[in-house]
């Protein structure tokens, strides 16, 4: 079982900044693949950026360039660096974990949340002009 906690949302105007935490316990082991989902007012969950075992990152074309996805291993911790953060980035953001999710976003070019079984609770960023 692998637990997730996210933190660091907020309230930003457009072209700010905010850096996301996800904190994982639990058997949270070496093989997890951990991602970074967002789901918009009305709108489903989509994956927005991961990174594999391996250190590699994957982004979505609506957040490179702006989003950096990075890990901490000895403190377990995820990060989300967001800078020229823009309206349309305003959702509920997510971290995710699952041994699938990186192979298959490899293979697919795309996260599925089917291939994640741990869910964060969710913390909300707000984008204001």
């Amino acid at each position: 079982q692998v637990r997730l906690a996210e933190s660091g949302g907020g309230s930003v105007q457009a072209g700010g900044s905010l850096r996301l935490s996800c904190a994982a316990s639990g058997d949270t082991g070496s093989n997890y693949c951990m991602g970074w989902f967002r789901q918009a007012p009305g709108k489903g969950r989509e994956g927005i950026a991961s990174i594999d075992t391996d250190g590699s990152p994957n982004y979505a074309d609506s957040v490179q360039g702006r989003f950096t996805i990075s890990v901490d291993t000895a403190k377990k911790i995820l990060y989300l660096q967001m800078n020229s953060l823009k309206l349309e980035d305003t959702a509920m953001y997510y971290c995710g974990a699952g041994l699938f999710l990186c192979p298959a976003m490899r293979a697919l070019g795309r996260w599925r949340e089917k291939d994640v079984p741990y869910w964060g609770q969710g913390t909300q960023v707000t984008v204001s002009s």
